[in-house]
């Protein structure tokens, strides 16, 4: 056995056929982990179109293998298609290591295109925060803090959907998982060494919530920023964002290019109640009013109208949090950022904006993340006892450190 992947093939597998496909993922069926990346569009559709898949088969090489047996960009493009049952055959067997990273938008081309996510998931974005690694770091930068190597970008903004790929493009794409694979491999030597293998397990876990890429209609409007509008507004924001929503995924297009956000907050305000009414909505246009969209967009606005009082949405606050925390607040952020500082791990990892904000406010009574598990051990259990009076910051020199305040002596 030897080690494999220490440089990229001069003549990568490309494959465009089934049989072919499966013998590769018979072969990866027999390996501890798979490297896997993709190449997509998105810019004028609603789905992502599935252009490439480059797999990199992890471990030791067997002796006498050829190396580029072990790696391959897969084109679900080519001419007639190709059958990926292989590889989701692949993706669903949970004795194989799926290494990704960043891969949130991978893991939802996948589960749209094949219908499920792939099981046993690591991604090395996350891990990198784990290992100190700064907050979302990318794979260029990574790579060369992990092994000193650095990687070709110059394709990285080509048009993926164009045949035939040229042989840089190839290259390229191969080599995200041809050094993902060693990349991996140390920030899990790394783990352990730091026994923090166990702190990821939830990280997985979440990216492979189905509920997080299913995603509901009625849910949509949150995402606009819709400032001080009332809940009978929302209601009918909701009823029009859940439109806008079928209606780009019915005919495969972005949100934006079936109405724009900004449209749709001007209806619910408005609220029209006629073909003539809807036209003179800014930026929307007399066509469009008296077209098939406009009846729909009507529809909607009645539909939300119509929503009882006691079922409208309210407007997301945080009115439940009491005045007079800023303080608490502000130094609970040192807290945090020293703590991250002192264990080398990202910040982000640890607890939001937000988190930081309930902490202040009910202690430990607040439902956040930083008072459970290993962010508890390492941040939460010290935050309690700052905001408590227990203990206080102190400077050593130009060191910040924690000193514990006697008992009775804190306000």
């Amino acid at each position: 056995m030897v080690k494999r992947h220490s440089s990229l093939p001069e003549n990568p597998q490309v494959i465009t056929d089934v049989e072919t496909l499966r013998a590769f993922c018979a072969r990866a069926a027999e390996a501890p982990y798979v490297a896997v990346d993709t190449e997509f569009m998105r810019e004028s559709t609603y789905w992502s179109i599935l252009c490439l898949i480059q797999m990199a088969i992890g471990g030791d090489c067997r002796d006498g293998e050829d190396e580029r047996d072990l790696s391959c960009v897969i084109d679900p493009l080519v001419e007639g298609g190709l059958d990926l049952s292989p590889m989701y055959e692949l993706f669903a067997n949970d004795r194989v290591l799926k290494v990704f990273h960043a891969a949130r938008q991978d893991l939802e081309i996948f589960h749209h295109e094949g219908g499920a996510l792939p099981r046993s998931v690591f991604d090395t974005q996350v891990a990198a925060m784990v290992c100190g690694y700064g907050d979302s770091i990318g794979f260029e930068n990574l790579l060369q803090r992990l092994t000193g190597a650095s990687v070709d970008k110059g394709a990285r903004f080509t048009d993926w959907s164009i045949r035939p790929l040229s042989a840089r493009q190839i290259q390229y794409a191969l080599a995200d998982v041809v050094y993902l694979c060693p990349a991996y491999e140390k920030l899990h030597d790394q783990l352990e060494h730091r026994g923090r293998a166990a702190w990821i397990e939830g990280e997985m876990s979440g990216l492979l919530d189905e509920s997080i890429y299913n995603v509901d209609p009625m849910e949509t409007f949150r995402r606009i920023k819709s400032r001080n509008a009332k809940p009978r507004t929302l209601a009918i924001l909701r009823e029009l964002a859940a439109w806008r929503e079928l209606e780009a995924r019915r005919r495969n297009l972005p949100r934006n290019r079936v109405l724009r956000d900004e449209n749709l907050l001007e209806i619910a305000h408005h609220v029209p109640d006629s073909v003539g009414a809807l036209a003179r909505t800014r930026g929307l246009g007399k066509r469009l009013a008296e077209g098939s969209q406009g009846q729909e967009i009507l529809k909607a606005v009645v539909r939300g109208v119509a929503v009882p009082e006691k079922d409208c949405p309210r407007p997301t606050q945080k009115s439940d949090l009491p005045n007079g925390i800023g303080s608490a607040t502000d130094l609970l952020k040192v807290m945090l950022k020293m703590k991250c500082n002192e264990f080398d791990v990202a910040q982000k990892l640890i607890a939001s904006s937000d988190d930081i904000d309930r902490i202040a406010a009910f202690g430990e009574k607040a439902d956040v993340r930083a008072l459970q598990g290993w962010r508890f051990e390492i941040f939460g259990r010290d935050a309690l006892r700052l905001r408590n009076g227990e203990c206080a910051f102190a400077l050593n020199g130009r060191k910040l450190m924690l000193v514990d305040v006697p008992d009775g002596s804190a306000p």
